[in-house]
């Protein structure tokens, strides 16, 4: 038994090494040896260059899969709050732009409502609806979702990114209303209750590090590409999906 214990710590040792991964006792947290963020505005504080603002690292990922879902932004197509990613990434393929707020007080809002009930907003209204990073302020998330699908028409397309490891700032303007982060599987299972499984694509993105960085506030631009783009399923980021309604939509 104690030879098989020694052998399994020397297997363990030599495992840690050729990994790279310190033993316990010896990791070196440097600058994040702390209990408070680096900064606690999601890296926008911190681009390299001077007089710029960062890119936050979660606003890295939903870019990134937006324009790898670049053809679906055409015709009508509905964002929330405003229409910069509808005019990014549809540019002349976009008809219609329509920026939907929850409250008058956006002057850039043609809708007021609220995506858990807007009833005023007709149905199979619209090719594209762009929702980033919103669905978190929803309480009411199912409701939100039958709501998107409804108003899109048959073959429209909802491009989604919700968060899921996260900051969550209390006393910020959202604050109030951020009721959730969501794992993959609750949001294939939010979308596919409403536009069917076969019609929903849910991808993750992020690691362990990029988590690590975001939550401390660092922005995008001070990661290296490749540890940015590394994936690792059990410490996403964000999460994105793709879904479509139905030709017939039913």
């Amino acid at each position: 038994m104690r030879l098989r214990k020694r052998l399994y710590r020397g297997f363990a040792q030599l495992r840690r090494r050729l990994l790279g991964i310190p033993p316990p006792g010896k990791v070196d947290f440097g600058h994040l040896r702390r209990t408070t963020p680096i900064s606690r505005h999601f890296g926008t504080d911190r681009g390299l260059a001077r007089n710029e603002g960062g890119q936050p690292i979660d606003r890295y990922y939903v870019e990134r899969f937006l324009a790898a879902n670049a053809a679906d932004v055409h015709g009508r197509v509905l964002e929330i709050g405003e229409n910069t990613y509808t005019y990014r990434f549809g540019g002349d393929q976009v008809v219609r732009s329509d920026v939907l707020h929850i409250n008058d007080g956006n002057p850039s809002a043609t809708i007021v409502a609220d995506l858990a009930s807007a009833r005023q907003i007709p149905d199979d209204t619209f090719d594209c609806v762009i929702l980033t990073q919103t669905l978190q302020y929803l309480y009411d998330a199912p409701s939100a979702v039958r709501t998107l699908y409804r108003i899109l028409k048959p073959n429209g397309v909802l491009l989604m990114t919700v968060p899921f490891l996260t900051p969550a700032p209390a006393g910020s303007q959202w604050g109030s209303t951020w009721y959730w982060s969501f794992t993959p599987l609750a949001i294939e299972r939010l979308l596919g209750e409403a536009f069917g499984a076969t019609q929903v694509r849910v991808t993750a993105a992020g690691n362990v590090l990029a988590a690590v960085a975001f939550l401390h506030g660092l922005s995008a631009e001070e990661m290296a590409t490749d540890e940015l783009e590394a994936n690792d399923p059990d410490y996403p980021v964000s999460v994105a999906a793709r879904a479509r309604k139905s030709a017939t939509g039913v």
